[in-house]
This record gives C-alpha cells, structure tokens and sequence, in this order.
C-alpha cells in the first residue's frame, strides 16, 4: 500500500468519509448474511464500513497500514479487530476468513493482483467484494469542466473496469459478477464524486482533503478550478449551465460492485 498517500489524506478523514447506508446495505447483500465466522476489510482506513458492517453481525477484521487512519477510529465496536498491515501481505492465516471486502481501496495499493491475491489466500471459499470506481463507464458531469485535471488523474489512478475484472478473476480464478452503484444526491461518504449534485461541497477544506485526488494534486490547480467553481455558484452562472442534474435523484458516476467466489 502507499502509505505516504494514506497519511497524507488521512488527517480528518472521518469527519466526512462516513459509511453510507445504502453501499453497507449492498456490501451485506453481496457478502451474505453474517456466519460465525470473520470477514476481512482490506485497507479499511478508520473502520467506518467495518463498524457499519459489525453492527449488523458481522466479525470483521479491519486491516489497515496507516496508524494516521487508525488513530481516527471513532469508538470500538464491538465484532472489529484491528490488524496492522498491507493488503500485499496481509497478516492473517490461510483461510482464516470466510469472505473479503475492498472499499475504494484497491488503487491506493502498491500491486493489486498480489493484494487481491492474498485476499483469495485467507478467505475460505466465501466471497471477495470490491468497491471501485472508473470514471470510463460513468456519465460525464460537470466536475470535468472545473477540475480537467483531476479527471485525467482519475483515469491514471483507477484501471479501466474491464482490467479490474480481469485481476480479480485471475486472482480468485472464478467469474465475477457486476453490479452498478448509482450514486444518491445525499450519499453520506464524501468521496470524488460524491458531490454531483452537491458543488458546494467541494469547497469545504476538510472535504477536498478526506479525498485523495484534491489531496495529492497540485494545489494552485485545484485552487484555479475552486475560484471558478465559487464565482459561478455566486453569479448564478453554474445553476444556469447545470440545473438539470439537480432533479436526479441518483447518478451514475461510474462506481461498480465487484463480487468473485474463489475457485478451490
């Protein structure tokens, strides 16, 4: 994992990358109803999907390499236990788990196919979930035109969702399932695309820096696209050009569930 990148983000994260409801409601769905068993959360960060998910019964391993992001747990919930490690070499025994999840978490590491592959290792033939995202499959919004190079940076960041789904099924040698994920104009986990109905919300410091691509990027860029951005929200002229996006409901912005059963 790069854990520069994670400590460099990790600084008052939790304030805004908060589990959404609705994505722990489909991580269940695709996980299966909680077993006695434990599932591992792979770069979990500061544990919100996990604490979400062991409230619902879950026994959840929350592996983590940042002791930045570890420090920002908000309470101990009980049914987590907290492992300090890398996704390419997780910490945990052959077949320890019964299934795996990976929260926007998969481009942050250094090789995903080892990552992925020791999440086939230490899961006993449950399922592997994989929460990404790629900006190729998505519908184009407004977020472009204020932020161009973010977006390129996006389609550098994260592997087109075809190359994704070829990791995984190499890794786990089984087929993987898709599902779409279109976005609520209310989703409570402020990350990049979070805020497609909401622009305002890119203003907001705490925001951009619980989200790695305002976090990493060139400063005076971001800062050239947020004077924009601001101008056109107080003139009217963003309301003008955008207004329709305002009565979605949801969006597709191009995040994808990822599900996979290891082959024995």
């Amino acid at each position: 994992m790069d854990l520069p990148t994670y400590d460099s983000i990790g600084r008052g994260y939790s304030r805004h990358r908060k589990a959404d409801p609705r994505i722990v409601r489909e991580l269940a769905r695709l996980l299966g109803s909680p077993g006695v068993g434990e599932i591992v959360d792979v770069g979990a960060g500061t544990g919100n999907y996990a604490a979400a998910l062991a409230r619902l019964g879950y026994y959840v391993v929350a592996v983590e390499p940042s002791a930045i992001m570890r420090r920002q747990v908000r309470e101990e919930v009980p049914g987590v236990r907290w492992v300090a490690g890398t996704a390419e070499q997780l910490p945990l025994t052959d077949g320890c788990a019964e299934s795996a999840a990976c929260v926007l978490a998969l481009h942050h590491f250094a090789d995903a196919r080892t990552a992925l592959s020791e999440m086939r290792r230490v899961v006993c033939g449950g399922p592997v979930v994989v929460f990404t995202f790629d900006p190729r499959v998505g519908q184009r919004f407004w977020f472009e035109d204020y932020f161009p190079e973010l977006w390129d940076e996006a389609h550098q960041a994260f592997p087109p969702l075809k190359e994704v789904v070829r990791l995984v099924e190499e890794a786990m040698g089984g087929r993987v399932e898709i599902f779409d994920f279109r976005m609520p104009h209310n989703l409570q986990d402020k990350f990049a695309a979070a805020g497609w109905r909401r622009p305002r919300m890119y203003l907001d410091d705490e925001v951009r820096a619980g989200i790695s691509a305002f976090a990493l990027a060139q400063q005076q860029v971001i800062g050239e696209g947020l004077e924009r951005l601001s101008r056109d929200l107080r003139s009217g002229a963003w309301h003008a050009k955008y207004h329709r996006i305002l009565e979605l409901e949801d969006f597709d912005a191009g995040y994808r569930f990822l599900k996979a059963l290891p082959v024995a």
